[in-house]
């Protein structure tokens, strides 16, 4: 067992929109993430994603609503709901989801295969 301090791991990097996981439990992964800009519209087809903002404000866009997450609110976006998230300053994020979850590059990666799937048909 290890005493995690999420203000010493969230120093340790400065890339945006990388998240990094710092522990794990129940088969979920435990990550912090720092964003800034926009991450285009996605959805996750079986999970479940748990946001809890540490720093900033952040935007999530859901595909027939929006809000605004101040420091210390948290949302779960549900599983298979289109979204995207933007931040207009530097934002602190906490996320909670399954280990199975696909973000960041990869995220981009299917989204590219996918599109590029659709347009060849």
């Amino acid at each position: 067992m290890e005493k995690i301090n999420i203000s010493e791991k969230l120093r340790t990097f400065d890339k945006y929109w990388q998240s990094k996981q710092v522990t794990d439990f129940n088969h979920q992964s435990v990550k912090l993430v720092k964003l800034k800009g926009e991450f285009e519209w996605h959805h996750h087809k079986a999970e479940d994603e748990f946001y809890l903002v540490l720093k900033g404000q952040l935007n999530v866009e859901l595909e027939e609503d929006s809000m605004v997450l101040d420091e210390g609110d948290l949302f779960v976006v549900p599983r298979n709901r289109g979204h995207r998230l933007l931040a207009a300053q530097e934002v602190h994020l906490m996320i909670i989801e399954p280990k199975s979850t696909l973000h960041g590059e990869t995220v981009k990666k299917e989204l590219e295969k996918t599109e590029g799937e659709s347009t060849e048909s």
